[in-house]
């Protein structure tokens, strides 16, 4: 199969600087986006994440159904992700009682657990090979954890780390800033160094959702959430219709 089957039939984005910068904003829109449901609307933790989890798996088997890549069905897959993340962390955390520590203990061993299983059943778990049904279902699983992850890592760091928003913002980036360091001046696995950062922008989402709507006296710039999200959306619409985004061309 030549270069350009294998990139249409690829059901990923090829990664670059509007990739980041689109999947940040996500995480950000679902942070406000599940805070919305759950907190403004009063639907609480559980009903939030039934809703979202509902809409989660249907934009999943639409994505895994579909024959090529799709930048709106991907993103609202992504944005999916983030939202049931944000519910599901908060249930877990909160709801259940384990706390934001014990949240994201669990929360990383379902992860490796899943990007174990993955490697070992396809031998790789680069998003250059997202080609296959089998694939994608390992794909958005660990993308789901991954988020979820990333929302009780973010709570962690702001509340009981003491760090703040602000400053679990400024952690977030700067981890950010050496996963991106270590891709341009080392050797280190460019699959391993992708899912470092896929994973930090969801806690540093979480945090800046956070910031943004929570009230003054939690340390938040206390805005709606409903103008919040609808900024975000907004900004991410505008990207994906401005700056054309390709599939991810298999490596050989």
């Amino acid at each position: 199969m030549d270069n350009i089957s294998e990139r249409t039939l690829s059901k990923v984005p090829e990664v670059t600087l509007i990739f980041w910068i689109i999947k940040i904003a996500a995480t950000t829109l679902g942070e406000t986006g599940g805070d919305t449901v759950s907190m403004s609307m009063k639907l609480g933790y559980l009903v939030g994440t039934a809703i979202f989890a509902a809409i989660f798996l249907v934009a999943v088997a639409a994505q895994i159904k579909a024959r090529g890549f799709h930048p709106f069905l991907y993103w609202t897959t992504i944005i999916a992700t983030t939202t049931v993340g944000t519910t599901l962390a908060d249930f877990a955390d909160r709801s259940l009682g384990i706390g934001y520590a014990g949240g994201a203990l669990l929360l990383f061993i379902l992860l490796m657990a899943s990007l174990f299983i993955w490697y070992r059943s396809l031998g790789t778990v680069s998003v250059d090979t997202i080609s296959s049904p089998k694939a994608e279902m390992f794909y958005w699983l660990t993308i789901m954890f991954s988020q979820t992850l990333g929302t009780a890592l973010g709570d962690w760091t702001a509340d009981t780390a003491g760090l703040g928003y602000g400053g679990g913002a400024l952690v977030f980036s700067v981890l950010l800033a050496l996963v991106v360091a270590a891709y341009y001046r080392t050797n280190i696995s460019r699959t391993m160094l992708f899912w470092a950062a896929f994973i930090l922008t969801r806690p540093l989402g979480a945090v800046v959702g956070d910031l943004l709507d929570k009230p003054l006296s939690a340390g938040g710039l206390a805005l709606s959430r409903y103008s919040a999200s609808a900024a975000l959306f907004a900004f991410m619409l505008t990207c994906i219709l401005f700056f054309k985004q390709r599939a991810a061309e298999k490596v050989h």
